[in-house]
């Protein structure tokens, strides 16, 4: 059985992919920017950026028939003063990888992009399909784009089979960045108001991190598919305030306050059509958002008993 090998491991995304490749008995080389023993398995420190660390690494792991990409700034609220490092992270990291992947000739390579390359989705549009225009509105979601672009470059020019899944709104265990899922099960866990000056009108369509995991291990055995970029999120889309209507009654506790509009500095964005997703690559949600969040609630109940 072919190893892979997954970047970012010690992250929310990355750490899903481990475990899902642990449980199948799957072989794979985890790393991240730290090293880490946890859950069983190692996780080696190596730099996405570190071309002489990634090449010692796949001589001494390798060959790898598949590469499964998560490390990265994760979202636009990261390194917002630091465009640069967001494009020495991002894009650098994922050339090296591509690069890596050529030379070493690694059978794919999956990325995770992001719904943010899609930027705001055009108006009166109902569904967003992969043929929406990339017209990303921050440096990440760009970043995103370019990646997605360089992965088919090299696909066509070099022939790496690359294969991008524009991810969004992913919640579960592990998640450390910018999250209104999370907060309003704290909130409600701590009897706290969940504030915002506005967000009624902003819509989210949340994904279960293992939904995603799943998703990217389908992407890295697929035989073949069509296109090179899938959207991959969760079944629902709702409000913010539906949202919380479903917290509450996992958390009865919890009371709102959430002011009228869209999240300064969000994309407003449609629902984003999943069944090319679905028909290429099989995958669909199966994390229903309100088994996801008993699940998350159950999750961080715990670590505050902790």
């Amino acid at each position: 059985m072919e190893p892979l090998l997954v970047t970012g491991a010690n992250g929310l995304v990355g750490h899903a992919v481990c475990e899902r490749l642990k449980a199948a008995g799957r072989p794979f080389t985890a790393i991240d920017i730290v090293a880490s023993t946890a859950d069983g398995h190692s996780v080696h420190a190596v730099d996405v950026r570190d071309v002489h660390r990634l090449y010692a690494l796949a001589d001494a792991e390798g060959p790898f028939g598949a590469i499964v990409h998560c490390g990265a700034l994760s979202g636009p609220m990261l390194a917002r003063d630091n465009p640069v490092l967001v494009h020495d992270i991002n894009v650098t990291g994922t050339v090296n990888l591509l690069e890596l992947a050529r030379v070493k000739k690694t059978r794919r390579v999956v990325l995770c992009s992001s719904v943010s390359a899609y930027g705001s989705t055009p108006a009166g549009l109902d569904r967003v399909t992969e043929d929406a225009p990339l017209l990303p509105s921050t440096v990440y979601g760009a970043s995103k784009a370019a990646c997605e672009a360089l992965a088919h470059g090299y696909a066509v020019q070099h022939g790496v089979d690359t294969l991008s899944l524009r991810i969004g709104w992913v919640y579960g265990p592990r998640r450390t960045t910018d999250c209104d899922l999370r907060e309003m099960i704290l909130a409600g866990l701590k009897g706290e108001v969940f504030r915002r000056p506005q967000g009624q009108d902003a819509m989210r369509q949340y994904v279960h991190v293992d939904d995603i995991a799943r998703a990217l291990l389908l992407a890295a055995d697929v035989a073949s598919t069509p296109r090179r970029a899938y959207n991959a999120n969760g079944g629902s889309c709702l409000s913010v305030p539906e949202v919380a209507a479903i917290v509450k009654t996992v958390v009865p506790g919890l009371e709102t306050d959430i002011g009228p509009g869209w999240h300064p500095d969000e994309d407003v964005q449609a629902r984003f059509d999943l069944s090319a997703a679905e028909r290429d690559l099989g995958y669909s949600p199966a994390v229903p958002l309100e088994e996801g969040i008993a699940r998350y609630t159950a999750f961080l109940r715990e670590r505050l008993r902790g």
